[in-house]
């Protein structure tokens, strides 16, 4: 059987530089950073005190405070980025099967604040232990995919992939398989992430994994610069509704871009570094133009990992200059995590948004906060620093790598009848 075509219909979003699409990318290229002082508690006794919060969101915009107190925010970052991306994607609902509908979005650690708080009341106090009944539905991290699905009723696949920071991107690529092997019509997918608190600040300070620029939060993301220390957590969600080309067209949408296809693999080297040599990032990437039938010469644009941290940058960039080879100082590389700060499962989410919306409009958003290059970034590295690039780009391919050695990669193209 012939694979169908995948495209996307609607994206929505909720980021720490911008709470809908249109904020999200005038601030992407006008290069502002979503990095300040930690608001949501005291962080002056930690190694890092500042982090990339969503600002002037009101929960209750999402849910009423009967439900908000069913759910952690996490979820409610996930169904705000659905609520636009599904409204953007569908004028009626009645044009749709909803048992062919359905919903994959992932979360790296799902209800984390949640956790903190029950655990935190069960052991300063003496008496029987109480819970909230809704801890364990609050804490896990498919109940955004489940919760969404509820909101409209979507009956058709549903479930939370979980690979740390790759989970977005492997929730794409699932629900693009599903799509395109007729098991599904629709499918909402992206991922969502609230991880600012004092375990997950405290967790990755213990791992020397975050900056500790204190003094410049706004420049503290700075994937490549020579003095880069690590990288700015962030917080947000990302939703990508995608669609069966065939039902798309029968029903009048709109189409941004075509999914064309994915890839995956495993470093197998260690539980957080990336492999030095690149091997398990160059081996997803050959996976993913492999799958959407593409060379190294086709892709324009590739919105890196690039996290900003003195270990893991590097490698990326010798995994694309390994695979792409001649081709390779063509190729446009950027991180915009330099802006976002990097919101671990929602990260590749934001991202492939970020490469549907370079895409229709020709446009590749810079990497910021960079004043010297590492001398280590590999000969003919092509970054577009600092300002945004205004030049065509048909074909974008966006990577994430999680803990664990977890890789994924997808693939965006210009859609064409």
């Amino acid at each position: 059987m012939k694979n169908k075509r995948v495209v996307i219909t609607g994206i929505g979003c909720i980021t720490p530089i911008g709470n809908n699409v249109k904020d999200f990318w005038t601030n992407l290229l006008e290069g502002k950073s979503g990095a300040g002082p930690i608001t949501r508690f005291d962080a002056s006794g930690f190694k890092t005190n500042f982090a990339c919060e969503i600002k002037d969101f009101d929960p209750e915009s999402i849910l009423d405070r009967k439900e908000l107190r069913k759910n952690d925010i996490h979820t409610v970052y996930a169904l705000k980025a659905a609520q636009e991306a599904v409204e953007d994607a569908v004028s009626d609902m009645g044009k749709l099967d909803k048992d062919r509908c359905g919903v994959i979005f992932a979360s790296g650690i799902g209800g984390l604040s949640n956790l903190e708080e029950q655990l935190k009341d069960f052991y300063t106090h003496d008496e029987a232990p109480r819970f909230n009944p809704f801890y364990i539905t609050k804490m896990i991290a498919n109940m955004s995919a489940g919760m969404i699905a509820i909101k409209y009723g979507f009956m058709g696949v549903n479930f939370a992939p979980v690979s740390a920071c790759a989970s977005s991107n492997h929730a794409l690529i699932t629900a693009f398989n599903f799509i395109r092997t007729g098991q599904a019509d629709l499918i909402v997918s992206g991922g969502t992430e609230a991880p600012i608190t004092q375990s997950a600040i405290g967790g990755f300070n213990a791992m020397r994994a975050l900056s500790t620029n204190n003094g410049n939060p706004a420049g503290a993301s700075r994937p490549y610069d020579k003095n880069r220390d690590g990288f700015v957590i962030g917080e947000g969600s990302g939703a990508l509704v995608l669609e069966e080309y065939e039902h798309a067209r029968k029903r009048g949408a709109k189409i941004y871009a075509e999914l064309c296809g994915g890839g995956m693999s495993c470093d197998a080297y260690h539980i957080s570094a990336t492999h030095p040599d690149g091997k398990g990032a160059a081996l997803c990437i050959k996976n993913a133009l492999l799958d959407a039938g593409l060379s190294a010469a086709d892709i324009d644009y590739i919105n890196t990992h690039g996290t900003s941290t003195p270990v893991g940058d590097l490698p990326e960039l010798i995994a694309i200059a390994q695979v792409f080879g001649n081709n390779y100082p063509r190729v446009r590389i950027s991180s915009t995590k330099s802006m976002t700060g990097h919101l671990l499962g929602a990260a590749s989410a934001v991202e492939a948004i970020t490469c549907v919306l370079s895409i229709r409009n020709n446009i590749i958003p810079a990497t910021i906060n960079v004043t010297e290059i590492d001398p280590d970034v590999p000969k003919g590295t092509n970054i577009v620093l600092n300002k945004p690039l205004e030049t065509p780009v048909r074909y974008a391919l966006s990577n994430s790598f999680g803990f664990g050695g977890h890789n994924a990669s997808v693939i965006v193209g210009k859609f064409e009848e």
